[in-house]
């Protein structure tokens, strides 16, 4: 398969530590890729690298096989309108209404009248199944599950070809969790997109993946089908999937 988005040899160094060490990543449209490891092992800053907010020092971001890195900036900003994203926590804005938050990029980047921006925000609401009832509150009279139903409407209203998720089920609980997983498998082969996912939850991870990378000291130790996860033959892995102390990765305390 083609990727459709592909990390070749990325390097990122933060305050002199080498966060990014040559990762090497893919994954092709119709697919989901989650990337698990411990915390301060390098899984946001590739994420962000992925999402341009950051530029690597060194490798190539390559979006349809074209290097983003590298582009003017008028020109990835076309390229980025592939991408959609569902941040950790939702991150809605507090002073505009559930639809308006929905409709964000509707609003203020593709200049789409408000009427329009809401019948379309309000149809997302219902393919996350989250009532229309609630298109015109705030988000802070939403539950958590709701609210991530409503970051999950916002990623897709704009039908991306890529799309992002960071810790989708942080917070959640385990039924209210499962069923964001469901929808994140319900979308993602509604819009045949490109998936990639970062988690510590191994039940979101096994749910939402075709493919499985681990991510240890700025490097990818592992990949391969959620399928072969538990047969991986890597002590890392094993060690992380188990949640046990003892092992070659060291707990951060």
């Amino acid at each position: 398969m083609t990727a459709k988005l592909q990390l070749s040899g990325v390097k990122k160094k933060l305050r002199g530590r080498q966060v990014l060490d040559g990762v090497d990543l893919d994954v092709a449209a119709g697919r989901s890729l989650v990337i698990i490891g411990g915390s301060g092992q390098g899984k946001s800053v590739t994420l962000k690298c992925a999402l341009g907010l950051m530029k690597p020092d060194a490798g190539q971001v390559l979006v349809d096989g074209a290097d983003v890195t590298r582009m003017p900036q008028e020109i990835r900003a076309r390229v980025m309108r592939k991408f959609g994203m569902l941040f950790q926590g939702g991150a809605l804005f507090d002073s505009l209404s559930v639809w308006e938050n929905i409709a964000f990029r509707l609003l203020y980047a593709d200049n789409v009248k408000r009427a329009d921006a809401r019948e379309r925000a309000i149809e997302a609401m219902r393919r996350v199944r989250l009532a229309p009832d609630f298109a015109d509150v705030r988000p802070v009279e939403l539950s958590g599950g709701m609210q991530k139903r409503a970051g999950l409407a916002r990623a897709i209203i704009a039908r991306p070809e890529i799309l992002f998720f960071d810790e989708p089920t942080t917070g959640l609980d385990p039924i209210t969790a499962d069923a964001i997983n469901d929808l994140i498998v319900e979308m993602v082969k509604e819009l045949g997109c490109a998936a990639i996912s970062i988690t510590h939850d191994m039940a979101s991870a096994r749910k939402i993946s075709d493919e499985i990378a681990m991510l240890h000291n700025g490097k990818i130790v592992w990949r391969g089908s959620t399928a072969a996860l538990d047969a991986s033959g890597n002590a890392m892995v094993a060690q992380f999937v188990a949640g046990r102390a003892d092992g070659p990765i060291q707990a951060v305390v």
